[in-house]
């Protein structure tokens, strides 16, 4: 488990329930959480509630409560360094915020469903492993992420297929 970023992330978490935010931890972090399996994370990637057509939504509307969570962020040391993304950075960790919204349509995973962790004071949800399959098995349909990550989400999914059929 990355702990630093896991860390950062208990922090921002920490932050954001200060202000009614019970965010989802996504990703490879969020994965290495709940896999116990190193997958080597570069960012922290937070989806809190948004629009739910996602992506097709201006970028100033896509994430809700975007002003409380640029101040929150700003407070604990992090600029936005790129609107659309909605990504932050320290100069050493970078956050992305994503819209938890477009969950149900994009991998037919239902919010209510999500897994509610309670860890250093802080409460987030984080998807189970047989959601990580089924968010993985959508994102590798992308092409634009699949030649942006080198496709490592199919690492992931023949690691989660085995897991789960065990």
């Amino acid at each position: 488990m990355d702990n630093i970023l896991f860390d950062q992330f208990i922090n921002i978490c920490l932050a954001l329930n200060n202000i009614d935010i019970k965010p989802t931890l996504m990703g490879s972090l969020g994965l290495e959480l709940v896999s116990n399996r190193e997958w080597s994370p570069s960012d922290i990637d937070i989806h809190v509630p948004g629009d739910p057509r996602g992506w097709e939504a201006p970028d100033e509307d896509r994430i809700y409560n975007f002003e409380q969570i640029n101040a929150v962020m700003n407070q604990l040391g992090f600029s936005l360094i790129d609107r659309h993304e909605h990504e932050y950075s320290n100069g050493d960790i970078s956050i992305e915020f994503g819209c938890i919204d477009t969950l149900p349509e994009f991998a037919d995973i239902q919010l209510s469903e999500l897994q509610e962790l309670h860890i250093d004071g802080t409460e987030f949800f984080v998807p189970t492993l047989k959601q990580y399959l089924k968010i993985y098995k959508a994102s590798s349909k992308d092409s634009y992420r699949n030649d942006n990550n080198n496709f490592k989400d199919f690492e992931k999914i023949a690691y989660l297929e085995e897991r789960i059929s065990l």
